[in-house]
């Protein structure tokens, strides 16, 4: 990833305290090729990615074909977590989504956009949003 991607991830998870921590286990893509099974190639990166994740976990695909919470309803969802005690483990797909078999074993699918973003934004995108929701629940400024 660019070292803005870091930079910007670490600077939005570094912003939660407490309770709330944001870990990012990366998986490595699969290689693509002009002859390459993108379908099989997003199973096995699936089947890496299921398996990265805790027991216990509650699980959350990211697809844009899910359900676009607001943020409020993200700090909701937070909320819920925090109190629940489960972790929660969001899971963002490569170049080809995620396999069937991740949004078939999520908890719920949510979606950041109906646009199609690069991965790297993504990562980003869901740290920011992670800590505007922890500020909502934390009645900060940060989220006007």
């Amino acid at each position: 990833m660019p070292a803005w991607v870091d930079a910007a991830f670490r600077d939005y998870a570094g912003r939660l305290r407490g309770a709330c921590r944001v870990t990012l286990t990366e998986i490595a893509a699969g290689k693509r090729g002009k002859a390459a099974d993108l379908r099989q190639i997003a199973a096995d990166e699936g089947a890496r990615l299921l398996a990265a994740v805790p027991a216990g976990c509650r699980l959350i695909a990211l697809d844009r074909e899910g359900r676009a919470p607001s943020s409020t309803e993200l700090a909701e969802a937070l909320g819920d977590w925090l109190a629940g005690g489960r972790d929660a483990a969001l899971l963002i797909g490569g170049p080809e989504g995620l396999a069937p078999d991740c949004l078939a074993r999520a908890d719920a699918v949510w979606s950041l956009s109906r646009l199609t973003l690069p991965h790297a934004l993504v990562r980003v995108v869901v740290a920011e949003q992670l800590f505007r929701a922890w500020s909502i629940l934390n009645r900060l400024p940060y989220h006007r």
